[in-house]
């Protein structure tokens, strides 16, 4: 009984991913959810806490664990070389100079980042020990398990694995594209016949996520918070401004069909320039032309990439991966703008899906004929992580009237009812979703109908920006009835234009330009979820749910029906529903 645990270890967005014996995924969550701890930064992706409950739900006694990791060997041995024979600190990398530099992160940044991800690499899989070995001593008993040994793997090679063998395709192409990877940021790979092969690492200082970043930065906003997002709903709020797009243009050029990055005098000088330039109110309600512009300059370098890999791997199908496959606005126009028929972005993108790229990656060393899963189970389901206890709601009960045990098809008719009256509603069913968004498990919900509803939910909920959108939910049945070319979008993960006739139904989840960043709800991918959209289309006679995460701003996702007790009680939403209980103010 050999279980592969996955772990991703890079010093932002730490997660874990367990792999049964049969390849089968059976848990994956980001560190941040657990720890209730924004992106959780430096921190270790298996706390011993945590561990604990996931050995004891899915690892038999008796059982040995992979322990497997982004980021491969090489490059933790290229770091220890960074800080020389003697222990690798900050103070010892500062002495040494370093290959690593990125252009776009100032050098002592740069420096904190790789100490933070030698330290990462080096307590790797330290967690899961101290878990096994603290349950043994409370026990009496012998380890639950025993660790049959520590793997590394690529950093883009976790991020290909995870998006192909997540996919629904037999055979595709990937495109990675991030912040940062062992040689580059950004890399083109292949699957055919159940295996992957890398086709082309890119290598250098350039970096289209840092780029990003920057201009995140610029605009007001704040890259190491990973408010890049903000920048991509700011946008549609911009003009084009020919000044800022040419000194843009400045920081990376295209030549024969390959991105060529500035040197960091230029980007030093660039970055001055349009800070001179910054609105005085930058800082409080963002920069939206610079964020028109930025997102225009991404869009236009993605292409660059996106050709590359189309012409080294012809194929209908296309898998986006990194931290850059977050950008839904740029995911929506991806295939209109390539030679790509079909389009797959896994629910988790970015760094925490390396978890489940590493777990598969190592099962796969050892099971050689293994092809990725079934063909049933793909494209992955998100659901994969923790359920919430009820009792939280049954001890509330007993203080709280208002709160009552309904059954699943009551507590979802009385949901739909005080959604099409106009409430908020904190829903939380079955497992959460792995992945930065919310796709109905631990949502907060809102009737799209009232064009004040956005405003009405960033005030009184989530006290966040006016201008930040949300999402809209739809049975997939009912979605060419309200987008052009619509296109499945399982996991929030791209967004399509609505049609002009019904955007005035549903002004709550239209963005300024016109498009939604859409969830394809189905009964097979979430039965609770569709019946609650069912039941609101039969009130309202629409399909559609303005969906949001279920969390403040600043927070991560909640973890436990503790914390979205405390959510209802301290914000403005009108009924919380945890399972099959309801309370309502």
């Amino acid at each position: 009984m050999r279980f592969y645990l996955g772990l991703a270890t890079t010093f932002h967005d730490p997660a874990l991913a367990l792999v049964g014996p049969d390849g089968s995924l059976l848990f994956a969550e980001a560190a941040e959810r657990f720890l209730q701890y924004k992106r959780a930064p430096n921190c270790e992706p298996d706390a011993p806490a945590r561990m604990a409950s996931v050995l004891r739900d899915y690892v038999p006694r008796g059982s040995e664990i992979v322990v497997a990791s982004t980021w491969g060997p090489q490059f933790t041995d290229f770091l220890r070389g960074q800080a020389g024979a003697g222990t690798f600190d900050l103070m010892a990398l500062a002495a040494h100079g370093t290959a690593l530099n990125r252009s776009f992160v100032p050098e002592q940044a740069e420096r904190v980042f790789i100490a933070d991800l030698h330290a990462a690499q080096e307590r790797a899989g330290h967690g899961t020990l101290l878990a096994l070995n603290h349950e043994a001593r409370s026990t009496g008993a012998a380890p639950r398990a025993t660790i049959a040994g520590q793997r590394r793997y690529p950093h883009h090679l976790c991020h290909a694995a995870y998006g192909l063998w997540g996919s629904p395709f037999e055979e595709g192409t990937a495109l990675v594209v991030d912040g940062m990877g062992e040689t580059g940021a950004a890399a083109i790979y292949r699957l055919q016949d159940g295996r992957i092969t890398e086709l082309r690492r890119h290598r250098g200082r350039g970096s289209l996520g840092f780029l990003y970043g920057l201009i995140t930065d610029l605009a007001g906003f704040d890259q190491v918070k990973g408010e890049e997002w903000k920048i991509m709903g700011l946008a549609p709020y911009g003009h084009p401004d020919p000044d800022l797009a040419a000194l843009l243009a400045r920081l990376c050029t295209v030549e024969a069909g390959r991105l060529h990055f500035a040197e960091a005098e230029t980007i030093q000088a660039v970055a001055a320039e349009i800070r001179t330039r910054r609105p005085a109110d930058a800082q409080e309600n963002g920069w939206a032309d610079l964020a028109r512009c930025g997102q225009d300059f991404f869009c236009t370098l993605m292409d660059v990439l996106l050709a590359e890999a189309a012409a080294l791997s012809p194929s209908a199908n296309l898998v986006l991966c990194g931290g850059c496959g977050l950008n839904s606005s740029y995911n929506g126009r991806a295939l209109g703008r390539s030679g790509f028929a079909r389009l797959h972005v896994p629910s988790a993108p970015a760094d925490d899906g390396n978890a489940v790229g590493a777990a598969w990656l190592a099962y796969a060393e050892d099971n050689p004929g293994w092809a990725g899963p079934p063909a049933e189970t793909r494209p992955l389901t998100p659901y994969l992580g923790s359920r919430v206890s009820t009792a939280p709601m049954e001890r509330l009960a007993e203080q709280e009237p208002r709160a009552k045990r309904l059954g699943h098809e009551a507590a979802t008719r009385a949901a739909a009812r005080i959604l099409a009256e106009g409430g908020l509603v904190g829903w939380v069913q079955g497992r959460a979703e792995f992945g930065p968004r919310a796709l109905g498990n631990r949502s907060i919900l809102a009737d799209p109908r009232p064009a004040g509803a956005k405003d009405a939910l960033n005030a009184k909920v989530k006290y966040r920006e006016g201008f930040r959108p949300f999402a809209p939910s739809i049975l997939a049945e009912a979605g060419p009835d309200w987008f052009e070319d619509y296109a499945d979008s399982p996991y929030m993960e791209r967004t399509l234009v609505w049609r002009e006739a019904v955007r005035d139904r549903v002004p709550a989840v239209v963005h300024q330009d016109g498009t939604g960043r859409l969830q394809s709800v189905t009964p097979e991918r979430n039965p609770a979820y569709a019946a609650l959209i069912g039941a609101f289309a039969e009130i309202t006679g629409v399909p559609i749910l303005l969906n949001t995460s279920f969390n403040v701003m600043g927070k991560p996702i909640l973890h436990g029906a503790e914390d979205a007790i405390l959510m209802f009680y301290t914000t403005g939403l009108d009924a919380l529903v945890v399972e099959d209980w309801l309370v309502v103010k």
